[in-house]
């Protein structure tokens, strides 16, 4: 029987809201690359949020035995890739993540609903 695959996100998705981060954007890409099944989108006020919120996602799992492939971008704190092979998160800092606009460059990739997984306040 394999895991609910919503409830495995979950954990991710408190783990990002941990720190307060902002404005997550949940995307379902099974169907469109074959390196991941789930990008999980969020940002940091500041650089130092960025890196406390990457911090504190990747502290968190590693407490549950969830350690990731690889993390890219924490000395910088503009963007930082937490890499746990089907999950992929990434903390931007906003105005580095409004350059990217990774929603726009993954726009046929439909997006998760986590209204019930966390609690953003």
């Amino acid at each position: 029987m394999t895991q609910d695959p919503m409830a495995s996100l979950k954990r991710f998705v408190d783990a990002v809201f941990g720190k307060k981060a902002e404005d997550l954007v949940v995307l379902d890409v099974r169907a469109l690359t074959s390196y991941a099944d789930t990008f999980v989108l969020c940002s940091g006020r500041s650089s130092r949020q960025v890196i406390a919120i990457a911090e504190h996602i990747r502290d968190t799992l590693k407490k549950e035995g969830i350690r990731p492939l690889s993390i890219e971008g924490m000395t910088e704190g503009h963007w930082v890739l937490l890499d746990y092979g089907h999950i992929i998160i990434h903390v931007f800092y906003e105005p580095v993540r409004r350059f990217y606009d990774l929603e726009g460059l993954w726009i046929d990739a439909k997006r998760i609903d986590c209204s019930d997984l966390g609690d953003p306040s």
